[in-house]
């Protein structure tokens, strides 16, 4: 059974592509076969597993225009077990070209329909720093979206919109969706990191993940190098910790789906 997973917040900078390689990387280390799909037109992802995105014909913008599959657009990555499928600056685009199509928030799970599970074990999603169509269409397709939250005052804001999202989406186009809070970034030796992060578990309860990953100067490097941190610095803290975050999803597994709705309720967006 494949799972789906987003990484996805409202805010920049709180590790969601980091946290995307590395938790796909910590997955296919056991023995897990998964999918990244880069859905940011940054194009952070695709940088960071040693392509580049200007010279790539086919990326995740030919699979939401329906002219490839996502196995067709899929790459094999230099991580045993993990393929990739691309971004390029193309994405920047896709909000005005796809937002007149039919059911605009469901075209990439359209897509997820013609994958055969045994394909891919997982799933990861990175998503861009936007409330926009590309991440409508990632949480639409999603069984689980994770929101990376740094400890800081203004990401512990921005949290309130990204699941107000999370929230329409399951009420208008995805009834099995569920999220849950990754802490990120987080500097045991500040006290306003310890602050946040005591405010978060009296007031997220069970929506927060055990796991958290800390601050950690071989995070910066291993993007530099293009490697995932468990091959980069396999001993390090933050490897550890991904690991940890990867059998604690295992372990949470996709849980029972809400009631599908019959009619999805087309969900507005920004323009």
């Amino acid at each position: 059974m494949t799972t789906i997973m987003a990484i996805g917040n409202s805010k920049g900078g709180v590790a969601k592509t980091t946290t995307c390689l590395s938790l796909g990387a910590a997955f296919a280390e056991l023995g897990q076969t998964v999918l990244l799909i880069d859905l940011d037109p940054q194009a952070h992802l695709t940088l960071s597993l040693g392509f580049h995105p200007e010279r790539l014909r086919y990326t995740v913008s030919e699979v939401l225009l329906g002219h490839l599959s996502l196995v067709g657009a899929s790459r094999e990555t230099h991580i045993f077990g993990v393929d990739l499928i691309p971004a390029n600056l193309s994405l920047a685009v896709m909000d005005k070209v796809l937002y007149r199509r039919p059911g605009y928030e469901g075209l990439l799970k359209q897509q997820f329909s013609g994958l055969k599970e045994e394909f891919y074990n997982y799933v990861l999603i990175d998503c861009p720093p936007a409330s926009g169509l590309l991440t409508l269409n990632a949480l639409t397709a999603a069984d689980l979206l994770i929101i990376p939250l740094q400890c800081d005052y203004y990401a512990a804001r921005a949290l309130r919109q990204t699941i107000g999202l999370a929230k329409l989406v399951r009420e208008r186009t995805n009834p099995k969706l569920r999220y849950r809070v990754l802490i990120t970034m987080y500097d045991r030796r500040s006290r306003i990191s310890r602050l946040v992060m005591e405010h978060m578990q009296q007031h997220l309860g069970h929506l927060l993940l055990n796991t958290v990953i800390e601050i950690d100067t071989r995070l910066r490097e291993c993007v530099m190098h293009q490697h995932a941190i468990n091959r980069y610095a396999p001993k390090s803290r933050s490897a550890e910790q991904y690991r940890a975050l990867a059998a604690e999803l295992m372990s949470i597994g996709r849980g029972a789906p809400a009631p599908a709705r019959s009619k999805p309720t087309p969900i507005p967006v920004p323009r």
